[in-house]
């Protein structure tokens, strides 16, 4: 693992706009740099679950005035597998967000959810797709094979069945921000209520790898630290046979990186009115200046597609139309991806 210093400092100036203008030079900079990267070895991404979420978390700011304005939309969770080679020419295994997704209905908020919703509804309203290893059996990878876990944020995260004693991943490691592990073990009110409560007791410490800043961990993957909607968010950059993607929770659709060019006219209006470039994922907004610097960071990294023209800033929950939730305001979907392969060997 190496730190990588291209983003310290970029956020010590006292005007926000300043701030900014730093972390755009820097992230464009980052990108021509990350642009020359091998391309990873493969990965899949693989949907896991869809849950319920209120319009106003998902699209911070643009509802509150709007006339017509969905209640709820869906958020369709998935996991990446990710294959790289590490700086010692190591083939290594990542996934990244794999949920235990039974688990995690302790956590408070959807646990209320769930108590407000007649329980012949569940189902309907939080479909399960796959879990965790019903998820690798289907891409061929062994729970033996996985060398790291690793989550954006910790939100409604349970890791005990993963690296708890005689968890399910044998040799696997957390890969954490510092600041995002100090936070889920001594949490305010306020962060409490989308934590799954003792999702991170008894781990022990050695399972555990604990970064500060943004780090790379092998040829063409990266961690860069875009705080905000936790104070330790991370994100994941990737180097693809497309360009670059960024994988995140800071917003739940490729309209929550462009709202000037979405198709969604609560959203395009409300980026006109206000000249917002980003849309938060606003449930906890522990700093939403940050989270605004962290988007704009992600877009500019990620860099423009050349096949639907909107950022590749792929979210790790993604909202998607369902039949109870239609009209998703989603102008593009990226859904299940691959590139690849899974089964590299060693360098």
């Amino acid at each position: 693992m190496q730190a990588l210093a291209d983003f310290d400092g970029a956020r010590d100036a006292a005007s926000p706009l300043d701030r900014l203008r730093e972390i755009r030079r820097r992230s464009a900079a980052f990108r021509e740099r990350f642009l020359d990267e091998p391309v990873i070895t493969g990965a899949r991404s693989l949907d896991l679950l869809r849950v319920p979420y209120p319009s106003w978390y998902a699209f911070t700011g643009v509802y509150a005035q709007a006339v017509i304005k969905p209640l709820m939309v869906h958020l369709l969770t998935r996991m990446t597998v990710i294959r790289f080679v590490d700086f010692e020419g190591e083939a290594r295994t990542l996934l990244f967000g794999a949920s235990d997704h039974e688990r995690g209905r302790a956590t408070p908020f959807f646990q209320r959810l769930a108590q407000k919703t007649p329980s012949f509804l569940h189902g309907a309203m939080a479909p399960v797709y796959a879990t965790v290893p019903q998820a690798l059996t289907a891409c061929g990878v062994s729970p033996t094979e996985v060398d790291y876990l690793s989550f954006d944020h910790l939100h409604t995260q349970d890791l005990r069945r993963w690296l708890g004693d005689d968890g399910l991943f044998p040799k696997a490691r957390l890969l954490v921000h510092r600041q995002e592990w100090a936070s889920a073990r001594a949490l305010l009110p306020l962060q409490s209520d989308w934590y799954c409560p003792g999702g991170t007791e008894g781990i022990d410490a050695s399972r555990v790898t604990a970064f500060d800043g943004s780090v790379q961990f092998g040829h063409g993957i990266a961690f860069v630290h875009t705080p905000g909607h936790t104070g330790g968010n991370h994100s994941l950059v990737i180097r693809t046979p497309d360009g670059i993607r960024v994988s995140s929770e800071n917003g739940v659709s490729a309209d929550s990186w462009a709202p000037e060019h979405s198709r969604q006219n609560a959203i395009r209006r409300y980026a006109k009115a206000t000249g917002a470039e980003v849309i938060l994922n606003g449930n906890t907004q522990e700093s939403s200046i940050d989270q605004y610097l962290s988007m704009v960071q992600e877009k500019c990294i990620a860099g423009p597609s050349t096949d639907h023209g909107f950022a590749n800033c792929v979210p790790s929950s993604e909202c998607t139309p369902h039949w109870l939730f239609p009209g998703a305001p989603a102008s593009h979907l990226f859904g299940q991806w691959s590139c690849g392969s899974l089964h590299g060997t060693k360098r």
